[in-house]
């Protein structure tokens, strides 16, 4: 029998892709079936191009969920140190995100613009925002609440809302902070009112109806010596989140000689979302963080 031809390397190396193709066609040929024109169902929400992507999640039924867990009122810092903890793990998970602001039991989440995670597809970035920060939610809860067990779990929900110029990102951001500043304003002259007066709930909300900002200050002022502006400013304008670059120590094994291994402390720079207590309605926290509208870090 006369040898076989031995094929060279270019040769064997298309004859192997050839192979391979032939064996991927193969196998999607015999998964597909007649029930797979189901999948023509789903629709199509992919986001539009050049647009910022706002993730924003809310708890679902947290007033029940506050009053059966005993947060303080008017702001509890536990249930506030835990939120944005939680923002801070859906953030390391999805490195996209370049801002996000929370207040209550509220949290928007901010993409690139120019991000092509999940193709851009609304369901599946708020599917993971959520899903990420509810399991964080429980994971987390003996952390901050190490004397109060979770009675059951927390459920939030989320929308996807598209902004396409930068204004309109900032506007967004500073009507999430003035809903803050109302809603805090309200619930702090509200709760002092009922613990400290003695009023019962329904008492001190018809003390406060038809009542402005200036009327709930001089309450607070007058009759409990409170000066709102020294509030805390988590209580009072929120928190940001914001990408930053800081040091972190870490411990990296070397061996002297044959077995021996020793540890010696490092230093490594890392991107990690810092949380920032400040007023992001003013032109001042923009100036500083010029990066974010920029579209990249």
């Amino acid at each position: 029998m006369l040898p076989q031809p031995r094929l060279g390397g270019a040769l064997a190396a298309i004859a192997l892709g050839l192979k391979s193709s032939f064996r991927r066609y193969a196998r999607a040929a015999m998964a597909k079936s007649k029930f797979e024109y189901v999948r023509d169902f789903e629709t199509e929400d992919k986001c539009l191009p050049n647009c910022w992507i706002v993730v924003r999640l809310d708890g679902r039924c947290f007033h029940r969920f506050a009053e059966q867990h005993d947060f303080k009122k008017p702001n509890d810092d536990c249930a506030l140190n835990l939120m944005n903890k939680c923002a801070q793990t859906v953030m390391e998970e999805m490195e996209e995100i370049v801002i996000a602001y929370g207040q209550s039991d509220e949290y928007s989440f901010i993409f690139k613009k120019k991000t092509n995670l999940f193709k851009r597809r609304a369901s599946k970035l708020m599917t993971l925002v959520v899903a990420k920060f509810a399991s964080s939610y429980v994971f987390y809860w003996k952390d901050y609440f190490k004397d109060k067990p979770l009675l059951y779990p927390p459920g939030f929900d989320g929308r996807v809302v598209l902004y396409p110029s930068d204004q309109n990102l900032k506007d967004y951001l500073s009507w999430r902070q003035a809903d803050c500043h109302i809603n805090n304003l309200y619930n702090t002259v509200f709760w002092i009112l009922v613990q400290k007066s003695g009023l019962t709930p329904v008492q001190a909300q018809e003390r406060l109806k038809g009542t402005l900002a200036n009327d709930k200050n001089e309450i607070l002022f007058s009759e409990f010596n409170i000066n709102y502006n020294k509030e805390p400013e988590i209580y009072r304008k929120g928190t940001v989140l914001i990408w930053k670059k800081v040091d972190e120590i870490g411990k990296k094994k070397i061996k002297v000689g044959e077995t021996e291994e020793n540890e010696i402390e490092e230093i490594k720079k890392r991107n990690r979302p810092i949380p920032l207590h400040c007023d992001i309605i003013g032109n001042e926290f923009w100036e500083h963080n010029p990066e974010i509208l920029l579209d990249k870090r």
